[in-house]
């Protein structure tokens, strides 16, 4: 397929899937109302439409621009198929929605529609699967990785007949009965080992990525990096949005949802090559102020904490009359204390991860910074040269290093000219 070709018929999927998404969010809000019992929310939500549109315009824009520069590149056509389903998604759930409400249109067609919404997801599985094995030019690190692509398929395959032809209630729609389901305990049997196959293809995907990682050239590792660094993030604010649950699990779902799409957009960054070698100085600022966050937020509620004890203690009153919500006081003094403290902590953390996990750069920019006072001062040619090779050793760290100095050419001038 020529360029050209490929891009038209790349950024045509990104219209078709957002026109679906679009018809099922119109279908969803002619009824005026929410089917009950469903259990993650209309379609036709304002949280709902949001997310499931940023969800197809990033996988899809990121695959549309690496599908039109790299057409043989698989990757860019896997997020194409990701926001083509999740379109086909939104008008299954619109339609099903409209038919369950209204009671229009056909009762197979709305049952069909319903069925489709309720295991469409899992192909999203398998799509992270040929994601890590596939990464970052869109073919297998090399033929014998070849079973795990086939195990990654059979089990979506498996994945998908668990779901589909589960006899009973489906589980978005539990007002609809499984007008495919059969009831048999193969059934079953074949949806958990397609789990299982798929779950193992994940970690066997994962380690042919680390395989890679080893036989990569200086590119190919920078590549590796956004890939990584994208998938850090989405695991850290997972963990976060964990301990969010606690207070409000939609908020938690949002905040996941919402993480995931960093990893289309750190992949495209780093097929498209686009500001490559940024992704070190991202990682250090990441590790920096994510470290700097969870220390001042600690500081803030122990100062909190201690203010009440002092509270309780000294002035031998409740912590809420003296520093509760009647007054602002405790959380005056441990904001100001978090601000007095923001740019030393940043400091000592800095230095601690230039140390740590930047040592070679960090002792290079020290000896460059210490040669350059001595530059100032140095006077001796001879220790000066002395200077200049250690700090070459120390940075460059060459097999060998020798100076050459030009010879001055004025007094032999001056010598002709007598």
């Amino acid at each position: 397929m020529s360029t050209r070709s490929a891009a038209w018929l790349a950024w045509s999927l990104v219209v078709l899937s957002v026109a679906l998404l679009v018809g099922g969010v119109a279908l969803a809000r002619t009824i005026g109302s929410t089917p009950p019992g469903l259990p993650y929310g209309s379609v036709g939500d304002v949280d709902t439409v949001v997310l499931s549109l940023a969800i197809v315009l990033t996988f899809s824009v990121v695959g549309a621009i690496v599908a039109s520069r790299h057409p043989r590149n698989t990757i860019g056509w896997i997020f194409c198929a990701i926001g083509l389903a999740v379109g086909f998604n939104g008008l299954a759930g619109g339609y099903a929605e409209y038919w369950l409400v209204s009671d229009r249109g056909s009762r197979s067609l709305g049952e069909t529609a319903a069925w489709f919404g309720s295991w469409v997801w899992t192909v999203q599985l398998v799509a992270l699967t040929f994601l890590l094995l596939l990464f970052p030019d869109g073919r297998l690190p090399s033929p014998r990785w070849r079973p795990v692509a086939w195990c990654a398929g059979l089990g979506q395959g498996g994945l998908v007949v668990g779901y589909a032809f589960d006899a009973g209630p489906l589980e978005d729609f539990p007002q609809v009965v499984n007008p495919y389901g059969i009831d048999s305990p193969i059934v079953d049997v074949v949806g958990v080992a397609g789990g299982l196959v798929v779950v193992g293809s994940m970690v066997a995907s994962a380690v042919s990525l680390i395989v890679r990682v080893r036989h990569a050239g200086e590119v190919e590792r920078q590549q590796i990096k956004w890939l990584a660094y994208g998938g850090a993030v989405v695991v850290g604010t997972s963990l976060v949005a964990g301990a969010i649950a606690i207070w409000s699990v939609t908020v938690t779902i949002l905040i996941i949802n919402l993480a995931l799409l960093g990893l289309p957009l750190f992949t495209g960054i780093a097929i498209v090559r686009y500001r490559l070698y940024d992704i070190d100085l991202i990682i250090n600022r990441t590790l920096v102020y994510g470290a700097l966050t969870a220390l001042l937020a600690a500081g803030y509620l122990g100062t909190i904490m201690a203010l009440q004890g002092i509270g309780s203690l000294v002035y031998q009153v409740p912590f809420r009359a003296l520093f509760g919500q009647e007054s602002t006081l405790a959380t005056v003094a441990a904001t100001l204390a978090m601000a007095a403290l923001f740019n030393p902590l940043r400091r000592r953390i800095q230095t601690f991860i230039d140390r740590r996990f930047y040592r070679r750069k960090y002792d290079a920019r020290k000896t460059l910074e210490a040669f350059s006072v001595k530059l100032r001062d140095e006077t001796d040619l001879e220790a000066l040269n002395e200077e200049l090779v250690g700090a070459v050793r120390e940075t460059m760290q060459p097999a060998h290093v020798s100076i050459w100095l030009r010879p001055d050419e004025a007094p032999r001038r001056y010598a002709q000219a007598l």
